[in-house]
């Protein structure tokens, strides 16, 4: 047979192409498929930073920022580790981005704080001089959509089987018991502020949408 293929060169191209494309198949795709599985440690978002990241994604913020740190030395030794395809997976939909008139900020939980980042939503050039990101006042004012946050949460979970409410993960439940819990986490981020309105909202019931975003930046690590 080995004979017969060396002198048909035709079907011995297809034969080395299939015995390839076969080893190809083999090795690389459960590679790839493990390495979209989430990784370990990696949760679904809480209802809160859901709120949070629909409020990065309303203001464009993914236009000027990416979340995406390629493997090379320049950008991890600024942003830290590169990111990881399991990562995502949870995020719906993926904030990668393509422009960086800002940092990256897929890692920016590990190096800023509340304190920081409400400064600098507040007022960016007062905290890092030259900055041409606009100021965000409005969310100091503005309450959060938390219907909206506990839907998308909710229809994760149900059509895309988002592993709330297991062992480990985010406690997602009915609309009061996550409204409850979002009440909780916002409490110990307001804690940490130092606005006086947005202290006094969240004494009466109220969380502002600055809250919920940095909740939500706080998450990315």
């Amino acid at each position: 047979m080995f004979h017969w293929l060396e002198k048909n060169p035709f079907f011995f191209a297809v034969g080395v192409f299939l015995v390839i494309a076969y080893a190809g198949i083999v090795t690389i795709v459960p590679d790839f498929m493990e390495s979209a599985r989430p990784l370990k440690g990696t949760k679904p978002y809480t209802a809160l930073q859901i709120a949070g990241r629909q409020i990065y994604i309303a203001n464009g913020c993914n236009t000027c920022h990416s979340q995406l740190i390629r493997p090379f030395k320049s950008e991890t030794d600024r942003y830290g580790k590169y990111s990881l395809s399991g990562e995502y997976a949870y995020d719906r939909p993926f904030l990668w981005g393509s422009r960086r008139i800002g940092p990256d900020l897929h890692r920016v939980g590990n190096y800023r704080t509340t304190d920081w980042n409400e400064n600098h939503m507040l007022d960016p050039e007062a905290v890092v001089p030259g900055s041409v990101m606009p100021k965000y006042g409005f969310m100091f004012k503005k309450s959060i959509d938390f219907k909206t946050a506990y839907a998308e949460a909710y229809t994760v979970k149900k059509v895309f089987n988002v592993p709330y409410d297991k062992p480990g993960m985010p406690k997602l439940g009915s609309y009061e018991q996550a409204k409850k819990a979002a009440f909780t986490q916002a409490g110990k981020i307001v804690a940490d502020m130092r606005n006086q309105g947005v202290k006094d909202a969240y004494k009466k019931g109220d969380i502002k949408e600055i809250v919920a975003i940095i909740a939500y930046l706080n998450s990315l690590k």
